[in-house]
């Protein structure tokens, strides 16, 4: 496998036509908040030249294209408490931003049950074409803005927006928010505490999925590696598909975070031991 900080080289023809969106979208890039804000799987969007996939529509709405509800959510969060934002323009069924992009999940022939066309036989060629279009740039613009947070002499803790279904393989899922952490605990252990302080929720540590195993690429790398506070945080989609959901939920986390960050001696650079 490639080291996680390899770049791959790009073959062929452009991905992205000069008139379709950018492989990313950094908003309001000077934000006062003292952490970054970062949507791996913010839309559904596929590339002109890609056919959507050979999908339907309906299946390019659906949960396995994107996280649904989560961008409303960051939205807000930005616009309420001047967070800067970074968020993925591209759905993660054509490479996904959370994966390691040499890693089958990263372009699944499957997905949620469903056949993806696309996907089937690609080369590693064909690969490292989508990554060099969108995985890195992605991942590039998250590097640079946590750079200017160090630039201007400040920590940042990195937030990562996902969101789940409320049922998977006919299991209903009771969580309303899951927190996903390794090792480093010092956003995790807080936000777990406030969260299950507000009356009538179910919150999840490392659940619906851990972050033990496997680490995602976003929260490894520019997490762990860079050794920022860092955590990652699911809402379950019934909860914020609805625009009046998500202004909630975001009012929520952003008080949340807000008093987390405050706490002395937090926002500093603290490597933990990895695997």
């Amino acid at each position: 496998m490639l080291d996680k900080h390899q770049k791959l080289e790009a073959v062929g023809a452009p991905l992205l036509a000069p008139d379709e969106p950018p492989a990313f979208e950094v908003i309001n890039p000077e934000g006062s908040a003292p952490y970054l804000l970062i949507c791996d799987h913010a839309s559904p969007r596929i590339p002109v030249a890609l056919d959507r996939l050979g999908l339907d529509e309906g299946v390019l709405s659906e949960h396995i294209a994107w996280d649904i509800g989560i961008r409303d959510v960051a939205r807000r969060l930005v616009e309420r408490y001047d967070v800067t934002l970074v968020q993925s323009g591209y759905s993660r069924l054509v490479i996904d931003l959370n994966r390691y992009p040499t890693h089958p999940s990263a372009t699944p022939e499957r997905s949620g049950g469903v056949t993806v066309p696309g996907n089937q036989g690609l080369s590693p060629a064909d690969v490292l074409h989508r990554a060099d279009a969108l995985f890195w740039p992605y991942h590039n613009a998250v590097s640079a803005a946590l750079q200017r947070f160090l630039a201007r002499g400040r920590v940042p803790a990195i937030i990562s927006l996902h969101s789940f279904t409320p049922e998977y393989r006919g299991f209903r899922r009771p969580w309303h928010v899951g927190v996903l952490w390794h090792q480093d605990g010092r956003m995790a252990a807080p936000l777990l505490a406030g969260l299950e302080a507000i009356p009538g929720l179910c919150v999840g540590d490392n659940e619906p999925y851990s972050a033990k195993s496997p680490l995602g690429y976003s929260m490894d790398v520019h997490g762990m590696g860079a050794g920022l506070p860092h955590v990652l945080v699911e809402i379950r989609q019934d909860l914020i598909s609805e625009r009046a959901g998500a202004i909630q939920w975001a009012d929520r986390l952003g008080a949340l975070f807000s008093e987390i960050l405050a706490r002395p001696g937090l926002l500093k650079v603290e490597r933990h031991a990895t695997g």
